[in-house]
Parts: C-alpha cells; structure tokens; sequence
C-alpha cells in the first residue's frame, strides 16, 4: 500500500471566513493537513514555533501585526517552513516585498482554488510560485531603470514605513497603529514623520490624503 506524504499547513489570516473556508479546502486534499490556524503574527509564530509546518500560507494585511515581519520571523527562525502568500493585492510592489521578505510563492484571493492548491505544493517542493503574468511584471520591475533620486512615489518607503503609510490610509490613527503592531507611540511618530518627509508632504493632512489615493489604487 502507497503512503502518502502529508503536508502540513498552517494558516494565517484575520478574516474568520477565509481561514475557514481554506482549511476545508485543504483538508480535502488527500496530502494536505491543517495544523493550526490564527488570526494574527504573535499568536500564529507562537504557535508555528512550537510545532513547525511545512507551508505558512499568510495574509500579509493583517490587523493585529505585521505579515512582512511575520514572513521575516518565519524565514529566520523556522528555516524549513515554506511561505506561501495569500493576499488580495496585486500591486506588484507588494509582491516584491513579500519575496524580499522570504516568501516562496504568491497568489491572490481571487485565483482558483486549484491555483492556491498547486501552489501550496509548488512551494514545498522548494520551486518559487506565482502567476505567470506577476513572475514576468517582476523581472520587468527588477531588470527596468533604477527609480530617480529624489522620487516621491511610495514605493521608496522601507516595508515598516509603507505598512505605516498603508494603515494611516485606512483613516487608522498612530495610537491604533502602534497598538496593531505592537510598537510604542513615539516609535510609530518618528516613521510618521520620516514618511512625510521622504514623501515631501506639507503636513499630515496632505499625507493621510496621499495615502489614501494609494490604497484606492492597490484594491
């Protein structure tokens, strides 16, 4: 009799129905086991340390901490856990970052469930996955003209400064976000204003505005 080599999962999203609804899809694979899930980085590291999986499928906008440094965390401290990221952004900024930060693959929600299945074992074969159209807009990204010194754009933020900017943009205030990341107040003020000033903006009013223009743009 064949035995079948199990991989296991575990999850990492704040949205209840989409953990729910991925663990029953995967448990449906006939090589797939769902070890655990969370619904937020602390919780989910603690729980992934203490009994590693194979694959980490995370959310990289989660409300309580960061995904970046999750994936980070993972990559440092779990070396033979594999990241696959399952997001609803397809800004291909965001892709980088991901793959920058130690994912080995990333789909969006909106692909098929076959697509999430193929690469959820696409990555724990230890082969890089993601929509052919995203692979080929990277390497366009990577291999095209260096950004201009002095450019506003902002991509030119860290990934601590853009997941700032990201929340301010979701009217979120520096007292929320330093509660949702687990940062002090005074830190989460000090990348408020080095965004403004990388950015060049007047005030924060100005800031906020632009963040928000961003975050229309990547939904």
């Amino acid at each position: 009799m064949t035995t079948i080599a199990t991989i296991r999962v575990f999850i990492v999203d704040d949205h209840p129905l989409v953990r729910e609804w991925l663990s029953g899809l995967l448990q449906r694979q006939a090589d797939f086991q769902v070890v655990g899930t969370a619904d937020d980085s602390a919780q989910g590291l603690a729980a992934m340390l203490a009994s590693p999986p194979d694959v980490a499928v995370v959310d990289l906008s989660l409300r309580r901490g960061s995904g970046l440094d999750l994936i980070k965390d993972i990559r440092s401290r779990l070396p033979h856990t594999q990241v696959l990221v399952l997001s609803m952004h397809e800004e291909i900024g965001d892709v980088e970052r991901a793959f920058r930060a130690g994912a080995r693959g990333y789909v969006m929600k909106r692909q098929s469930t076959r697509e999430i299945v193929t690469a959820i074992r696409q990555v724990h074969g230890g082969t890089l996955y993601a929509d052919p159209t995203v692979l080929s807009a990277l390497a366009e990204r990577m291999v095209g003209q260096p950004q201009e010194q002095g450019s506003r754009s902002p991509e030119i933020l860290s990934d601590r400064e853009m997941e700032i900017f990201c929340r301010l943009g979701d009217g979120h205030s520096t007292r929320r976000i330093a509660d949702d990341l687990q940062l002090s107040l005074s830190t989460v003020q000090t990348y408020y204003a080095r965004i403004r000033e990388k950015l060049g903006m007047a005030n924060g009013a100005e800031l906020v505005r632009a963040a928000v223009r961003w975050n229309d743009g990547r939904r």
